[in-house]
């Protein structure tokens, strides 16, 4: 896996955009020069059934549009229907060991809070991995207490050859902190999706992360 597309790894369902039209939205961002995206939809107010996969089509058609990787959340079955370009699961998803096996050759990330969740990300054969929540983070519901950067230079550092991308609460006035850490990259929710200039924004991120 080319560890670049980690540079900037925007993660966006409908429920996080507010009132903006968030294939609207998807697409300022990809203009800007987002290097992946991770489709999560999942929560209070995601789409279900049929609109909740053709939602999904229509962001991996802007991604193909913009030759970017389309990266599914958790959601395996779904990944394999549309044959995503990976999955990305946490630690409370389906196991990796068994998402290497059902989407073989596909990239496959792992969102980790401890050092065993490293060993056990690369033993599954994880392409790269999510450390955080870096800050604190009101975009999941769910999200763990921060780790902190402290906890990603550490791993930067155990494991050099990981690609790691870092998640949580990061915006533009922290994200060059992430990667002077030793981060490839920053994954952002809220920062871009409910900004003002999408498009914008995401040049500014890029021009930090860069």
């Amino acid at each position: 896996m080319n560890r670049n597309i980690l540079n900037l790894y925007f993660i966006m369902g409908s429920q996080n955009c507010g009132n903006a039209d968030p294939l609207h939205v998807l697409e300022s961002a990809l203009k800007g020069g987002i290097s992946c995206f991770q489709f999560r939809e999942k929560g209070e107010g995601a789409r279900q059934g049929e609109d909740y996969i053709k939602y999904a089509r229509s962001c991996q058609n802007l991604c193909k549009k913009y030759g970017v990787p389309f990266i599914v959340n958790d959601d395996v079955r779904l990944a394999e229907e549309l044959q995503a370009d990976g999955v990305h699961v946490g630690q409370d998803d389906e196991l990796a060991q068994h998402v290497r096996v059902r989407m073989p050759g596909k990239i496959l990330g792992v969102s980790v809070h401890t050092s065993e969740e490293v060993v056990s990300a690369i033993q599954a054969g994880a392409d790269y991995i999510g450390v955080g929540p870096i800050y604190e983070t009101k975009s999941k519901a769910d999200a763990k207490p921060a780790a902190g950067l402290s906890f990603l230079t550490k791993i930067v550092t155990e494991y050099p050859e990981l690609p790691i991308v870092g998640i949580g609460g990061i915006t533009i006035e922290n994200a060059k902190r992430v990667i002077e850490a030793g981060a490839d990259g920053v994954s952002i929710i809220s920062a871009i999706s409910q900004a003002e200039d999408v498009q914008g924004t995401v040049k500014q991120l890029l021009n930090i992360v860069k």
